[in-house]
């Protein structure tokens, strides 16, 4: 059997390459990045249209990679590599959206929802199917974003509010109303 430090790091998933990253293998964080760093650019730019933004945002969520990856908990704790890489990318884009409002004007509203479904959009359809699949492809729009922010990337209400420009009441109400709407539909 090949240790773990004998495989290449295309080789690996992701959480034995932050496993690496921890312990200061370039080659492995490189890798890391390579994988990543696409799908990660994506997200962003669908909650941001200031590519400068966007780009600070991924800098410095790599660089946080790099220096915190010893404090990455994983599976242990029910979690995964890609989830801990997008929890620091999106409270480095909160970040970025306060310190924006703090020194200027407030940052440019995220894109517009594409006519084609996202890629995001689709890879959840295809994994939640049935009655929970309908009813979450029925939910309006705003609603959606809401339930996209707070369930499936784990914001908080405050920062779920800076994410999508809306105040804090607003995304209250459209939280509840989106578990309303799914608690009839799948009645």
């Amino acid at each position: 059997m090949r240790s773990v430090r004998a495989a290449a790091p295309h080789d690996l998933d992701e959480e034995r390459l932050v496993r690496l990253v921890a312990k200061g293998d370039r080659a492995a964080f490189e890798e890391l990045y390579r994988r990543t760093s696409p799908w990660l650019a994506v997200r962003l730019r669908r909650r941001c249209a200031d590519e400068q933004i966007v780009a600070e945002v991924m800098q410095e969520t790599y660089l946080a990679v790099w220096r915190a990856a010893g404090a990455f908990a994983g599976a242990a704790v029910g979690g995964t590599a890609v989830g801990w890489l997008w929890t620091i990318a999106a409270r480095r884009l909160i970040d970025a959206f306060r310190r924006r409002a703090h020194h200027a004007e407030p940052p440019p509203a995220a894109a517009p929802r594409p006519v084609a479904p996202a890629a995001e959009e689709e890879a959840l359809a295809a994994t939640v199917g049935g009655d929970v699949g309908d009813a979450l492809r029925r939910l309006a729009p705003e609603l959606a974003q809401v339930l996209q922010a707070m369930v499936l990337d784990g914001l908080s209400v405050r920062e779920t509010a800076v994410l999508l420009g809306l105040p804090e009441g607003t995304v209250k109400t459209r939280a509840r109303r989106a578990r309303i709407a799914m608690r009839e539909a799948l009645s």
